[in-house]
């Protein structure tokens, strides 16, 4: 057994295009409407903090991390924010593994072991996901911005079973 990774990848928080695009045009709605305010308007400055904080956010968020995955000793390790428990999932009981989209809609929240319907979810940016299917039936569906590779770690993995 290694303790050597086989395929690991972080996924951060504020680094989605949508999120980002969203908060910077209320950081610009915030700035245009400060430029436009008179100069006998006491509260007209608070636009410029309120838009000057957003793009601090913005900022902080990009070096956030949501969860790190790591394909290791024929297990899938996902590891989250400070608070989160360690997932995983052993590949001694995957029957399926495969690549499909992570969701039809255009805009979705980030996610970290979110159970529903019969599904497990983990998910913070990109369309792509890899879907595993366990003997009991369960999907772990888990996103990832390399799925080619993440999928190509995990049957290497399970070739060794």
């Amino acid at each position: 057994m290694s303790d050597k990774p086989v395929f690991t990848e972080k996924q951060y928080l504020g680094r989605e295009w949508i999120p980002i695009t969203i908060r910077l045009v209320l950081a610009m709605f915030c700035f245009a409407a400060y430029f436009f305010t008179d100069e006998r308007e006491r509260n007209g400055d608070l636009l410029a903090v309120v838009g000057f904080v957003i793009i601090t956010i913005s900022i902080i968020m990009g070096f956030l991390l949501h969860f790190r995955t790591r394909v290791i000793n024929k297990s899938v390790l996902l590891d989250g924010l400070w608070t989160t428990r360690l997932v995983k999932i052993d590949l001694n009981s995957i029957v399926k593994a495969e690549i499909g989209t992570y969701s039809r809609y255009l805009f979705n929240n980030p996610v970290y072991n979110l159970h529903t319907k019969g599904t497990i979810r983990f998910f913070t940016a990109g369309n792509d996901a890899i879907h595993l299917t366990d003997r009991d039936g369960l999907l772990y569906i888990i996103g990832s911005q390399h799925a080619n590779e993440f999928l190509r770690a995990i049957k290497e993995e399970m070739k060794h079973l």
